[in-house]
């Protein structure tokens, strides 16, 4: 009996010691690549960098330097290296618990915006050298496929709720919270159009209310986000 509690101590140092190195290695990955991109980013320079032998890159990212781009992505969009879903997390525990639907958005939007900012720099680098490495396009491709199948967490969240507008159903709803989340579509309207991330995140709150709720609830916006949202 006396014994557990050691073992879950060690276990919780080992762990804890696992996720800073993660968190080393990502960092200095992503330092390296959005410097020099991502062909020219080694991972024994990585490694120097991370201060770790390059071993450690290969159990820490399996799968060579795309396992590396992987770690770089997740920890990224993460914000941290900690293994805790998305669902699970503060930020989104927090719009679970917010009782007004376009409430609810405003703080989507805002996590959105805030997430586009960490993964937006990393996008672009993987992005041009995705053109020519194989397994670099099809890990982009696998955060697209995820970012759609986690779309569908608000989209079904908003449903059971009673908010989602009549007539629309959970998949298209999660289509357009796909399409309107886009890094892409962030780029074009701060890159080209000049847009602040101010700017970004009233507008996709107030579309995402106009296009998902039922109109009552989107009126309420109104006069409880007024604030936030023009």
């Amino acid at each position: 009996m006396e014994r557990k509690p050691k073992r879950r101590y060690v276990s919780e140092v080992r762990r804890e010691n696992a996720e800073a190195t993660r968190l080393r290695i990502a960092e200095a990955a992503r330092a390296l690549m959005l410097e020099h991109g991502y062909a020219s980013t080694t991972m024994a320079g990585v490694a120097r960098a991370a201060g770790v032998v390059v071993q450690t890159l290969y159990t820490s990212c399996p799968g060579g330097k795309p396992g590396l781009a992987k770690l770089v992505w997740d920890v990224t969009l993460a914000g941290d290296a900690q293994a805790v879903p998305q669902s699970a997390r503060p930020q989104v525990q927090a719009i679970i618990l917010e009782p007004d639907p376009a409430r609810k958005l405003v703080a989507f939007a805002e996590m959105a915006l805030a997430i586009y900012e960490r993964v937006g720099p990393v996008h672009r680098v993987l992005r041009a050298a995705a053109a020519t490495d194989a397994g670099l396009a099809e890990l982009l491709a696998d955060t697209e496929r995820q970012r759609l199948a986690g779309s569908r967490g608000p989209a079904e969240h908003l449903a059971a709720v009673g908010a989602l507008r009549t007539g629309l159903g959970v998949e298209r709803a999660a289509d357009q919270i796909y399409a309107l989340t886009s890094i892409e579509l962030f780029e074009r309207l701060t890159d080209v159009c000049g847009w602040t991330m101010r700017d970004c995140r009233d507008w996709l709150a107030r579309i995402l209310s106009e296009t998902l709720l039922e109109p009552a609830d989107h009126a309420r916006r109104t006069s409880g986000s007024s604030q936030s949202v023009t």
